[in-house]
């Protein structure tokens, strides 16, 4: 990135309308206390995005600015120039008409950049200025060599080995000598393998590598914004030597076959740094591996960047910057808790407080954030740890999950007591929170005092911007979404036709899909006479609340995501209405 002083970056995105005066000067405040650049605080407040900063600063120099995300990048265009300068310049090809070839750069005024690609590819360069993640993003796409072709070319040289001669079945799997074993995970062609498959899986975005034994083969499986797709099934051959070999990277036991285990990989990819946990389970066809795709630098997110409306977020701000109470977060599994509970703590996270967490696993490291894992082993449980933590001064306590009557009674009485305590519970809505903390044994009095805010929420996929159409909606669709105030030609909306950025899908990243539950006067007169969660939710609805089906829908008619995934995350009720 250009690198600018903070006055002159902070007076060129108040011209350009990105700012007002006021969000400048707190920023820059708020900029020297953490001992950071304005840039990053202007974007983890909020108040602007990388594009927005990178875009007025192309203004100023007099070049165009491309979103990378929305255009098709040819690959064979892309490789007109070496990898090593496109990284080196951080560079990429957009275009090419004539004699003119069109460069997206995060500098566009280094000409010594400009100079060397000229001489190479011979042709006028015309720079234009881009975010510089997303042309890391292309490089990482464009000049990519971990694809499946290379996979299956790998699993075809171990076909040639003397192991992959063998027929090789299921019950005589499980006596292949450890010695032998051994031996084959630490040949080239089976590390090849492994790496590919967890390098491809990190740049397409995927969140798991479900690795399954068939009776007769093996199934590789990623899970990517949600939902899992197959990506190869290589020959039930390479399966032995595979799971041994992500079993030796985790520092597990390869000899051990018949119960589960759990293991750690830390690895670099593209610079950055990530986190496999690993998990193996025997099933009747062989071992099951599933790794869960840790990226340290994805948690460190602004409130702005989790989807929330502006309503919602300045509603959900509100709530966090309290200085005692509890806030919930609920939703199921895989729905984005964890990360909105650490972007939380990264906007608390100042360098004034004293923060402490007590997870099971600690999924990130956040530096500045005293972080404790669960250990059963030693006895240090949920409730355990939070009642230490109460001895160690702390201002802000993080709780990964309420899941018992002694963990929820000790998180109470803290946020009774001047702290401010964040945890997540497995409910179906906001309102289902409080009264899931009185089923599991806390008086009512004290959730209605302790309680601030609940946040529920679940996340759909978004729609690929690069292939997004609009269409109209059938009749039976404008009824289910309750929809009948428009006229036909009112409503549009919006689905991906499918294109190579999106892998046929129609859908690239996922947004979040929230209700806030604000403790009014009127809930907290519920909770205190143990009203149904139906009457809280009634009552949080009259006082402003927007229900998650409201926010779906709001989503889906800004063309965010499409009906079909509104149906698939956001509970409906039987009857078919909202």
């Amino acid at each position: 990135m250009i690198t600018r002083s903070n006055e002159d970056l902070g007076r060129l995105l108040v011209e350009e309308g990105f700012i007002t005066e006021r969000q400048l000067e707190k920023a820059k405040a708020d900029a020297e206390r953490r001992g950071e650049p304005l840039q990053k605080t202007l974007v983890s407040m909020g108040f602007v995005s990388d594009k927005d900063i990178v875009e007025s600063m192309g203004k100023q120099m007099g070049v165009a600015f491309v979103d990378l995300d929305r255009i098709d990048l040819d690959v064979d265009l892309a490789k007109s120039i070496p990898e090593h300068l496109a990284q080196r310049y951080k560079v990429i090809p957009v275009a090419q008409k004539d004699n003119r070839l069109t460069l997206a750069m995060v500098d566009p005024l280094n000409v010594l950049a400009i100079d060397d690609i000229r001489l190479i590819t011979g042709f006028d360069i015309e720079p234009v200025i881009a975010t510089e993640e997303e042309i890391l993003k292309a490089i990482a796409r464009l000049f990519g060599v971990t694809d499946m072709v290379a996979v299956e070319d790998t699993v075809k040289e171990i076909s040639a080995t003397e192991f992959g001669a063998m027929e090789v079945e299921d019950e005589i799997e499980e006596e292949i000598a450890l010695d032998k074993l051994k031996e084959l995970v630490d040949e080239a062609p089976i590390v090849r393998v492994v790496n590919l498959i967890i390098s491809q899986a990190i740049n397409d975005k995927a969140s798991d590598i479900h690795i399954e034994p068939e009776a007769r083969s093996v199934r590789v499986r990623y899970r990517v914004d949600g939902v899992l797709h197959d990506v190869m099934s290589p020959p039930k051959h390479i399966q032995a030597p595979m799971v041994s070999r992500i079993k030796i990277m985790a520092t597990m036991d390869i000899a051990e076959r018949r119960i589960p285990q759990d293991g750690k990989i830390h690895l670099r990819h593209d610079g950055r740094e990530f986190d496999l946990r690993v998990s193996t389970v025997p099933t009747i066809h062989g071992e099951k591996v599933v790794m869960r795709i840790l990226d340290k630098g994805s948690v460190m997110l602004g409130l702005n960047k989790l989807g929330f409306s502006e309503e919602n977020q300045r509603l959900f701000e509100d709530v966090v910057e309290k200085p005692y109470g509890m806030i919930l977060v609920t939703g199921p599994t895989g729905s984005g808790k964890s990360t909105t509970l650490y972007s939380c703590l990264n906007k608390l996270n100042t360098g004034t407080t004293n923060i402490l967490t007590i997870e099971d696993p600690v999924e990130y490291q956040l530096p500045g954030v005293n972080q404790v894992q669960v250990n059963t082993k030693a006895n240090l449980t949920f409730a355990s740890a939070l009642r230490s933590f109460l001895r160690q001064d702390p201002d802000i306590i993080m709780v990964g999950e309420i899941r018992d009557q002694e963990t929820a009674r000790i998180a109470v009485e803290a946020a009774l007591t001047g702290h401010l305590v964040l945890s997540t519970l497995h409910t179906n809505d906001a309102a289902g929170a409080v009264s899931r903390l009185i089923e599991m044994g806390v008086e009512p009095f004290l959730v209605a005092s302790s309680v601030i805010g609940v946040l529920g929420q679940r996340l759909a996929r978004t729609i690929c911007p690069n292939c997004k159409e609009s269409y109209s909606p059938t009749p039976e669709a404008v009824k289910r979404f309750g929809l009948a105030m428009y006229s036909d030609s009112e409503l549009s909306f919006y689905r991906g036709r499918g294109c190579d950025h999106c892998k046929m899908t129609g859908y690239r990243g996922r947004t979040g899909i929230h209700e806030i539950m604000p403790m009014t006067d009127r809930v907290r007169g519920l909770v205190l006479h143990r009203s149904s969660t139906a009457e809280i939710k009634q009552a949080a609805t009259e006082d402003g609340m927007r229900v998650m089906q409201e926010d779906g829908i709001n989503k889906v008619l800004a063309g965010v995501t499409s009906m079909e995934e509104c149906l698939r995350v956001v509970y409906v009720e039987s009857t078919g209405e909202w």
